[in-house]
Protein backbone atom coordinates (compact mmCIF):
# COMPACT_ATOMS: atom_id res chain seq x y z
CA UNK A 1 0.00 0.00 0.00
CA UNK A 2 1.56 2.88 -1.08
CA UNK A 3 1.45 6.60 1.10
CA UNK A 4 -1.90 8.07 -0.73
CA UNK A 5 -3.90 4.75 -0.36
CA UNK A 6 -2.93 4.48 3.30
CA UNK A 7 -3.60 7.87 3.88
CA UNK A 8 -6.93 7.57 2.52
CA UNK A 9 -7.85 4.77 4.20
CA UNK A 10 -6.99 6.45 7.28
CA UNK A 11 -9.19 9.29 5.96
CA UNK A 12 -12.09 6.71 5.90
CA UNK A 13 -11.68 5.21 9.29
CA UNK A 14 -11.45 8.41 11.04
CA UNK A 15 -14.58 9.42 9.13
CA UNK A 16 -16.43 6.19 10.34
CA UNK A 17 -15.30 6.27 13.76
CA UNK A 18 -16.84 9.45 14.19
CA UNK A 19 -20.05 8.38 12.85
CA UNK A 20 -20.22 5.72 14.65
CA UNK A 21 -19.33 7.49 18.07
CA UNK A 22 -22.22 9.98 17.07
CA UNK A 23 -24.44 7.40 17.04
CA UNK A 24 -23.43 5.61 19.79
CA UNK A 25 -24.43 9.47 21.83
CA UNK A 26 -27.69 9.55 19.84
CA UNK A 27 -28.59 6.04 20.35
CA UNK A 28 -27.61 6.27 24.59
CA UNK A 29 -29.20 9.69 24.43
CA UNK A 30 -32.51 7.74 22.88
CA UNK A 31 -32.77 4.58 25.70
CA UNK A 32 -32.56 7.04 28.02
CA UNK A 33 -32.50 10.85 28.68
CA UNK A 34 -30.69 11.44 31.70
CA UNK A 35 -28.18 8.52 31.01
CA UNK A 36 -25.25 9.92 28.57
CA UNK A 37 -22.91 7.74 26.57
CA UNK A 38 -20.42 8.70 29.50
CA UNK A 39 -22.90 7.29 31.87
CA UNK A 40 -23.56 4.59 30.45
CA UNK A 41 -19.72 3.44 30.30
CA UNK A 42 -19.28 4.56 34.22
CA UNK A 43 -22.05 2.40 35.02
CA UNK A 44 -20.10 -0.34 32.95
CA UNK A 45 -16.89 0.23 34.78
CA UNK A 46 -18.48 0.17 37.54
CA UNK A 47 -20.11 -2.91 37.09
CA UNK A 48 -16.81 -4.99 35.64
CA UNK A 49 -14.76 -3.69 38.78
CA UNK A 50 -17.33 -4.25 40.98
CA UNK A 51 -16.99 -0.27 42.69
CA UNK A 52 -13.85 1.99 42.65
CA UNK A 53 -12.73 5.38 43.19
CA UNK A 54 -13.85 8.63 41.59
CA UNK A 55 -10.32 9.48 41.36
CA UNK A 56 -10.07 5.62 39.54
CA UNK A 57 -12.70 6.39 37.06
CA UNK A 58 -10.82 9.91 36.30
CA UNK A 59 -7.65 8.39 35.86
CA UNK A 60 -9.38 5.08 33.71
CA UNK A 61 -11.07 7.45 31.18
CA UNK A 62 -8.28 10.12 30.92
CA UNK A 63 -10.88 13.11 32.15
CA UNK A 64 -10.18 15.80 34.64
CA UNK A 65 -11.68 15.29 38.42
CA UNK A 66 -13.91 17.85 38.25
CA UNK A 67 -15.67 16.40 35.17
CA UNK A 68 -15.94 12.51 36.92
CA UNK A 69 -17.09 14.69 40.09
CA UNK A 70 -19.91 16.64 38.00
CA UNK A 71 -20.72 12.77 36.30
CA UNK A 72 -20.57 10.80 39.65
CA UNK A 73 -22.91 13.64 41.02
CA UNK A 74 -25.67 13.53 38.84
CA UNK A 75 -25.76 9.49 38.45
CA UNK A 76 -26.05 9.69 42.73
CA UNK A 77 -28.68 11.76 42.51
CA UNK A 78 -30.51 9.31 40.00
CA UNK A 79 -30.51 6.56 42.44
CA UNK A 80 -28.07 4.87 39.83
CA UNK A 81 -24.54 4.94 41.84
CA UNK A 82 -23.68 4.55 45.64
CA UNK A 83 -21.28 5.45 47.92
CA UNK A 84 -19.66 2.86 50.00
CA UNK A 85 -17.07 3.20 53.22
CA UNK A 86 -13.61 1.02 51.89
CA UNK A 87 -13.80 -1.89 53.98
CA UNK A 88 -9.65 -1.77 53.70
CA UNK A 89 -9.71 1.92 54.41
CA UNK A 90 -12.42 3.72 56.15
CA UNK A 91 -11.61 6.98 55.08
CA UNK A 92 -11.92 6.03 51.23
CA UNK A 93 -15.39 6.10 49.89
CA UNK A 94 -15.72 4.06 47.08
CA UNK A 95 -18.88 3.74 44.33
CA UNK A 96 -20.81 1.34 43.29
CA UNK A 97 -23.97 0.52 41.14
CA UNK A 98 -27.50 0.92 43.38
CA UNK A 99 -29.70 -1.14 41.75
CA UNK A 100 -31.29 1.47 39.92
CA UNK A 101 -28.15 1.49 37.71
CA UNK A 102 -27.93 -2.06 37.24
CA UNK A 103 -31.62 -2.03 36.25
CA UNK A 104 -30.83 0.88 33.34
CA UNK A 105 -27.63 -0.74 32.55
CA UNK A 106 -29.37 -4.17 32.03
CA UNK A 107 -31.90 -2.52 29.96
CA UNK A 108 -29.33 -0.14 28.20
CA UNK A 109 -27.26 -2.87 26.89
CA UNK A 110 -29.75 -5.35 26.28
CA UNK A 111 -31.21 -2.33 23.98
CA UNK A 112 -27.56 -1.90 22.78
CA UNK A 113 -27.52 -5.40 21.76
CA UNK A 114 -30.90 -5.96 20.11
CA UNK A 115 -30.04 -3.02 17.79
CA UNK A 116 -26.17 -4.34 16.52
CA UNK A 117 -27.53 -7.51 16.03
CA UNK A 118 -30.51 -6.03 14.10
CA UNK A 119 -27.79 -3.43 11.84
CA UNK A 120 -25.40 -6.96 11.12
CA UNK A 121 -28.33 -9.57 10.91
CA UNK A 122 -27.65 -10.02 7.06
CA UNK A 123 -23.48 -10.16 8.07
CA UNK A 124 -21.59 -13.47 7.06
CA UNK A 125 -21.06 -15.04 9.79
CA UNK A 126 -17.22 -14.86 8.85
CA UNK A 127 -17.49 -11.18 8.75
CA UNK A 128 -19.11 -10.72 12.03
CA UNK A 129 -16.41 -12.89 13.42
CA UNK A 130 -13.06 -10.94 11.46
CA UNK A 131 -15.41 -6.95 12.65
CA UNK A 132 -15.26 -8.42 16.02
CA UNK A 133 -11.70 -9.13 16.02
CA UNK A 134 -10.69 -5.90 14.66
CA UNK A 135 -12.71 -3.43 17.15
CA UNK A 136 -10.76 -5.83 19.72
CA UNK A 137 -7.64 -5.26 18.25
CA UNK A 138 -8.30 -1.81 17.54
CA UNK A 139 -9.21 -0.87 20.99
CA UNK A 140 -5.89 -3.24 22.34
CA UNK A 141 -4.16 -0.84 20.06
CA UNK A 142 -5.60 1.77 21.41
CA UNK A 143 -5.02 1.35 25.15
CA UNK A 144 -1.52 0.38 24.14
CA UNK A 145 -1.48 4.19 22.82
CA UNK A 146 -3.61 6.76 24.01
Amino acid sequence: MNARESSSSLDIVQRELTAFARRARATAARMHPELSLVSYTILAHLEEQQGCRATDLATHYMLDKSTVSRQVAALEKLGFIERRVDEKDHRVQVLHLAPGGREVLTSARRSRQESIQARLAAWDPEDLERFARYLVRYNADAAAHP
